[in-house]
This record gives structure tokens, sequence and C-alpha cells, in this order.
């Protein structure tokens, strides 16, 4: 147990600008297990189980974490629901459910910089029939985004807990992530949880497991996460049913790097299975992958946080710290081995592919080199993200981002609010296109680089745009909503089939392939909206394929507005340029002149608007006389007018922007 006093600085209120210290008396236990009698030796590898949690967001995976965790007497118990989500380590992990645990608030608080929303680890121990066992929970997250933190995570399990609400029923991510697991060969044992809840409905759940994944229900474990029913037999279940890793200690080291962490004093924190051998402190190590050789200063195990044990054996995970500098440097799916001892490498992971760009830009652009600092700090212990610097002459210095879907893009904006106070604009996101030319294809993700229609006849080309296979688990009801949702956007190849034969509530998958530039819109609001939230949404990439796409630009007084820019499906140019036009007249301040709003792919305007001038009564003061003394002024002011439209610029605020931009990502 450990005790401490934190004094907190708190913000000067509105009225006082005297600041206050709080004094907070702050106590926790991060293991019932003390330091010196964690001896790794005495865990052979087949005393040792690594497993994850599979499951779709809200179906008690955090939960069911925490009481692992307090029957096993890795954290203490607390009285019911004191532990909750304690393997999270951000506010916006536990606000969105993105990854299966959490951290305790006053821990999310002061690590709050140096985490990111990825899996995490925990190591328990358990007895059970006189025998000690080494249990190694790896998380996985909770949402679509997030597939590739999930393949890697489950590269360094041998087997899954697959649960399921036994409320709501098996939902699309479960689908999906089970298949993954399946093609990664690990043994899955069946948990349905939620048994205790008044709508909870065990055996129509069953059945649907028994349909969908080819389950044994006589395997199914019922539990209660909440209350902690049935958490012993799950233990159980994960040492008799999940093989032991295939390791051996007499065999030269061979670890894989499934991955890392940032810490600003130590550098990289790199998570590794051992495959085989020995990896102690003071070990020589070399990647395969850089060739570059690092010297092992920790080891340890996460007992949930970082408890350095000095050495790891075949079939553990653990971390270790190795003077790395840089997060590029920890290449994950890497093989690490002993100087002079070489080895195979093992089959590492596909390359992360950004699938959703935005530009970041600061509201003020004396606020760039703080926003590019706060952005590179951030992607540190983010890796999925991408920077590239981006000028625009309407918003001026900026960063271009790819990330791993719109979560993954609202997740990095939320952070940087919360964590670094940035006010940025974020551009509408889009998706990274092919455009094929005779002798050569390249990617383009910035619609400024997007070539106009005009290009495609003379240079020969055409445009790919990337597709998705969707699949939509819905009750059968809202089944024609969901179809005619799919249709409006461009959606082909729509099936379905029946996954239960209730009366009351029966449900139905469809799957179709749809463009993933139309998901990354509005698509998954309109989901929840026209299925009232029951319909739960899942995707997997399934290549390019040749679209008729077009670069829509807007122009105020005549003159292309960069940022504006978005590229768009052909069937939906005029519905898009008239939308825009109308939401542009709204945000744009009037001008002294008349100002024309257009819409334009190439030289063809699709939709205009006009802002109507400021006009000062120039005849006010006039009274009496000839009617050609009015006329005078008022031509007077006409020939103003023109000639101020010929050389008057039109001076767009940043809110005007960030009025635009965020109701066009809120549509």
């Amino acid at each position: 147990m450990l005790k401490c006093t934190l004094f907190t600085l708190a913000r000067p209120s509105a009225t006082s600008k005297t600041q206050k210290f709080t004094r907070l008396n702050l106590s926790f236990s991060t293991s019932s297990v003390p330091h010196d009698a964690v001896n790794l030796e005495l865990y052979p590898c087949d005393r040792i189980r690594n497993f994850s949690i599979i499951a779709h967001i809200d179906h008690g995976k955090s939960t069911l974490a925490d009481r692992l965790l307090e029957v096993t007497g890795t954290i203490q118990v607390r009285g019911a629901g004191a532990n909750q989500q304690v393997l999270d380590k951000l506010k916006v992990e536990r606000e969105r459910g993105i990854t299966g645990q959490s951290l305790l608030h006053f821990l999310e608080q002061a690590q709050a910089d140096e985490t990111s929303v990825k899996a995490q680890t925990a190591t328990m121990f358990h007895t059970l029939k006189n025998k000690s066992y080494l249990l190694n929970l790896i998380d996985t997250p909770g949402h679509v985004d997030f597939a590739w933190e999930v393949s890697r995570s489950m590269a360094a399990c041998q087997g899954a807990l697959l649960l399921v609400d036994a409320s709501q029923g098996v939902q699309a991510q479960s689908l999906s992530v089970f298949h993954v697991a399946k093609e990664r060969g690990l043994h899955i044992i069946p948990v349905l949880n939620k048994i205790d809840l008044p709508a909870a409905d065990p055996e129509r759940v069953i059945a649907q497991m028994q349909s969908m994944f080819h389950i044994d229900p006589a395997q199914v474990i019922s539990i209660s996460a909440k209350s902690g029913h049935g958490i012993d037999n799950v233990l159980e279940a994960i040492i008799d049913r999940i093989p032991p890793p295939p390791a051996s200690r007499d065999a030269p080291l061979k670890a894989l790097l499934f991955d890392s962490t940032y810490d600003r004093y130590r550098g990289v924190i790199s998570l590794v299975s051992v495959q085989d051998g020995i990896l102690r402190k003071n070990d020589k190590i070399v990647s395969c992958y850089s060739n570059k050789k690092y010297d092992v200063i920790d080891v340890g195990i996460m007992h949930p946080e970082e408890e350095a044990t000095g050495v790891l054996y075949a079939g553990q995970v653990g971390y270790i710290a190795c003077n790395m500098k840089q997060s590029s440097e920890a290449h994950i799916g890497d093989t690490l081995h002993r100087v002079g001892e070489p080895v195979a490498a093992l089959a590492g992971f596909s390359p992360m592919k950004a699938m959703v760009f935005a530009g970041v830009f600061p509201l003020d652009n004396k606020d760039f080199l703080k926003l590019e600092e706060s952005i590179k700090r951030l992607t540190l212990t983010d890796r999925s993200v991408t920077i590239q610097r981006e000028s625009s002459t309407a918003l001026g210095q900026g960063c271009r981002l790819g990330f791993l879907g719109t979560l993954h893009l609202d997740v990095f904006r939320q952070r940087l609010e919360d964590e670094y106070e940035a006010n940025i604009i974020v551009t509408a996101p889009t998706v990274p296109y092919r455009i094929v030319y005779k002798d050569k294809t390249i990617a383009v993700s910035n619609p400024t680089d997007f070539p106009d229609p005009s290009d495609y006849g003379v240079r020969g080309c055409h445009v790919e745009e990337p597709i998705v296979r969707a699949t939509i688990i819905v009750p059968q009801k809202y089944l024609g909503e969901m179809m005619e949702l799919c249709s409006e956007h461009r959606a082909e190849d729509i099936d379905h089939h029946h996954i239960d034969a209730s009366d009351t509530s029966a449900r139905v998958i469809l799957t179709c392939h749809i463009p993933l530039a139309e998901i990354v819109s509005d698509f998954f609001e309109k989901l929840k909206s026209r299925s009232s939230g029951f319909a739960s949404f899942d995707y997997e990439e399934a290549g390019y394929k040749q679209s008729d796409l077009s670069k829509m630009t807007f122009l105020l007084n005549h003159q292309p507005v960069d940022a504006l820019a978005v590229i768009v499906h052909r069937s939906a140019l005029d519905r898009t340029a008239r939308t825009w036009v109308a939401k542009l007249k709204k945000v744009i301040p009037r001008q002294q002149f008349e100002v024309p709003i257009q819409a334009a792919v190439g030289r063809k305007v699709l939709a205009r608007e006009t802002l109507s001038a400021y006009r000062k009564d120039v005849t006010a003061g006039l009274y009496g006389g000839h009617y050609e003394r009015k006329m005078k002024h008022l031509e007077n002011q006409k020939e103003g007018k023109k000639k101020m439209k010929k050389i008057g610029k039109v001076d767009l605020p940043q809110e005007a922007f960030f009025d635009i931009l965020g109701s066009t990502q809120k549509k």
C-alpha cells in the first residue's frame, strides 16, 4: 500500500485572481504481491497463459478485467464498484469505451500526457488446484477504427475471451474481432455477461453465438462481471482451455515487440512477448528490423503498473527500457535478439495505413509553432498518426494528419484541446484516393492536390477510391431503413440474412461494399438515428475501385478558397454544391460590396448565392431639389461599389471557417 500527499494548483476563478492549492491525501494498492515475492523463474511455459478479451463496446469488458484483477489479488478489493476501469489511462478512453480498461482518476491526471489510446497489459498470479499460474491479460481496443491495435495485441496471445452481452446479443464488432482471433489461431472461450439484468435473454443469445460462431452451447460461461458471479469459472477456463505459449528457455533469445509507449525521462518503453530464451537486465540486444543495438536498462512486468523483475523468461510478457530515444525506433512487429546470437525474424505486422486525413490549423496563426509542438508530443505516444506540414492561403500554416478512422481523429482532437488547451480548426476529413496515370499511380489525400476534370482526358488518368466491406446487425423492423441508407451512400452488393428466429426481436445481419468516403462523413450518425440506436456497425478494407469523382472548389468574389475544397462523387455534386453555398452565405460576414459565392467543378459553376453589400444611404441628407441631384449621388455610390468589387478582397475570419467546417462534420 502506497500513501502520498498531492498538492494541486487550482485555476483562479473569473471573480478572483488568487491561486489556491488543494491538498489530496491519496492511497492506492498497485499489487497484493510484494516486489520480492515475484520470482518469474517459478513459472515455466506450462504455467503461463496469455489471453485477451474481445467484445463490442459496452458489453462489460472493462468490468470483467476489474473483477479478474481483484480475484487474482492484483489490486485490492475496495467494495462494490470501487475499482472501475482500472487499466484505461485516459479520460477519453473511459468516456468513449475505446479500450477495455482504465487507471485510477489521479493516475489518469498524472500520466495523461504520456499515454495513448492503445491496448494495455496486466500480469496476474492465480492459484488453482495447488498450482500457481502466471496470467497475462493483453487488452484490445473496442472500436472498429483500432483494428490495427487489435491485430498486434493478439499476436502475443494464445487465447481470447469472447464476451457477449446477454441483453444486447452478438454485435458487429464482436463478429469481426472473432474472425481476426480465429485467423491467428487463438483458442476462443465464449463468455455470456450481464445475465442478472432484467432484459437478459441468455438462451436466445447463446443460440446466436452458436449460429454465428459455431460454438458449443455447453462451452459458454455465464457470468455477471458487475457482481463477480462466475469469475472463478472464467479463471479456471483460462487455465484449462487456453494452451501455454510454445516457447523454450534453452533456445536463443527471440522476443516480439508488439507495442510501445513513450516516457519523457526514459525514452521508449517497449512491450515484448518473449518467444524463446531469457531476457535479462543489462543484456545487449539487436533489432532485426533496424539492426541497431541497445542495452537493456530495465525489465519487468505490468502488475498492473510497471514492476521491475530484472528478467523475463520464455513465454512471458512484460516491458523493457533500452535507451530508445525515438518512438520510430520501436518498430511494431520487430524481433529482438541477443548480440552475437542471430535468429530468424518473426512474421511482423502489416504497416499501419492512415485511412482518414484532415488539416489541423490554429485559430490564431501566431500559435502555429505551439500547436506543432503539441501535436509532436501527442504523436510520441500514438504511433498511428502521420504528420505533414501544410500551408493554406486562407488558414495559414498548419499540419495535415492521417488517422486510422474518424473516431481516432476525434479522440486526437479532443486530447489536443483537453491536454494542451489548443484552439484549432479541423478541415473536413478526406480519404486516400489513387490517381492512376498511364505510367504511374499516385496517392492523394489533400483535395487541393486533386486533378481537375479537364486533366483526365489530356493526361489519360482515372480516379480510384477505397472501398470497405461493411457489416450491420440490426433488428428486423429496421432492415428497410438500413438498406435505404446504404443505397443512399452508394453501397453495392447489399445482402442480408437472419441470425435468430425470434418473433419478437429477430435480428438481421446486413453486408455490403461501400466507399470509405461515405462512412467518414455522417453515415454512423444516420445509422444510429434510423435504427433508434439498435444497429451495430463494423467494416474492413476491401481494396480500391474506379469511381467518378471530382474536386469541388468554392469561390468568393471569383477567388477560390483552397481550405474549402472537397472531393465529391458525380451523383452528389448538385446537392453538395447547394448545401455548402447556403452555409457559406450564413457564416461569411457582409462586405462593403456585393460578394458572389459559387461552387464550381472545373470551370462549371453548379450553385451560387449572393451576399448583399452594406449600403450607406447617401441621399439621407438631401432635402428638396431636383431628383437628378439624388440620382447623381446614387450613381457615384454605384461606381464606387463596382470599383471596390474589382479590387476588393473578401476577408474571411477564422471563426467563419470554424463554423462552416464544424457544421459540415456534424451534418
